[in-house]
């Protein structure tokens, strides 16, 4: 019987997700934190300290600490790691857990081992890491362990991982910090271009959640958007259309499609053809924003699909990993430094 409780870590830019083997995903929060600046005491972390973006004091400080799918803020990572791990394994442990990071496919040897650096120093016994869209796809379900060419695009908050997965390794992968937080950044510029009004990230994902989409709807949609004036600085309420909103998300859409069409221009032509076979698979939860699977059909002529749980689907992928922890370590899917 393991005595070493064994933890995987979906470490995204947006939205943390942890894994605990045999109980399932026990925890999953925005990766934001508050911290007291003065006392450089933790406040709070996850959804409470996502309610204080924008509304706190000057000597608390509301905190996304990665950026682009890596550590942006060694120290306040470090803190949130601590805190993910005394909620998850207890303040008091006998062991300290194993822990498995994923990190996004484009990370240098330098980020790799901040991550690694960080979870031990937070408390885990032995840290290592699996590539985000290895992981992805193994949480979709796909066959990656047989000989045949599996596509899969994870779009996170910070970074957009396209992978071409064929007998448990990834043959060809392309990593580009332009993902979800853009989509908001596009948001956002719009509605203070168009309306001359000011509004937060959490609105603007919100806007992107009700009304967003990256191809005309059968029924266009529209909600209102409250924010605060630039001419005035009174609050301001305005009704927005789901049709300036899909403009607004072209240039982060055509991007990512871009950089699609480019992995499969690379992509060997025995497994192209299996790709166009099996056709590729969406995760994250940028999968989701509206019509986005239909638009990189009719851009590529291959079957797209948005994976059950894609927004879970990472940290499944590395719940299973633990699970078969042998198995994606002899395929060399789990990296140490």
């Amino acid at each position: 019987m393991r005595l070493v409780p064994e933890i995987g870590i979906d470490l995204g830019t947006a939205n943390i997700l942890v894994f605990r083997r045999g109980r399932g995903i026990v925890l999953s929060e925005p990766t934001v934190v508050a911290i007291n600046m003065q006392t450089g005491k933790v406040l709070a972390v996850g959804n409470d300290a996502r309610e204080m973006l924008g509304k706190t004091p000057g000597n608390i400080q509301a905190i996304k600490p990665l950026q682009g799918g890596v550590i942006a803020d060694y120290t306040t990572t470090l803190k949130m790691l601590e805190h993910i791990l005394d909620k998850v394994c207890g303040r008091r442990r006998m062991f300290k857990p194993r822990v498995l990071i994923c990190v996004p496919s484009g990370v240098t040897n330098v980020e790799k081992r901040a991550v690694i650096q960080a979870a031990k120093e937070a408390g885990a016994g032995e840290a290592m890491t699996i590539e985000e869209p290895m992981a992805a796809a193994i949480g979709a379900g796909l066959p990656i362990a047989a000989p045949g060419g599996n596509m899969v695009v994870d779009i996170g908050g910070g970074t957009t991982d396209i992978a071409v997965i064929s007998l448990g390794g990834i043959v060809l992968s392309e990593s580009i910090r332009i993902a979800g937080n853009r989509m908001d950044d596009a948001i956002i510029r719009h509605i203070r271009n168009a309306y001359n009004l000011m509004i937060g990230e959490p609105t603007a994902e919100e806007i992107k959640i009700k009304i967003g989409s990256a191809y005309p709807l059968e029924q266009e949609l529209e909600m209102e958007v409250r924010g605060r004036d630039m001419v005035h600085g009174l609050p301001k309420t305005v009704r927005v259309r789901s049709e300036e909103i899909r403009d607004a998300l072209a240039e982060t859409v055509r991007l990512i499609e871009e950089k699609l069409c480019q992995v499969l221009e690379q992509t060997p032509p025995e497994l192209a053809s299996d790709v166009i076979e099996r056709g590729i698979t969406l995760t994250g939860g940028g999968a989701l924003l509206r019509n986005l699977d239909r638009l990189l059909e009719e851009k590529t002529g291959i079957p797209v699909r948005v994976a059950e749980n894609a927004m879970d689907c990472v940290a499944i992928g590395t719940g299973i990993a633990l699970e078969r922890f042998d198995d994606i370590l002899r395929a060399g899917a789990v990296g140490d430094l």
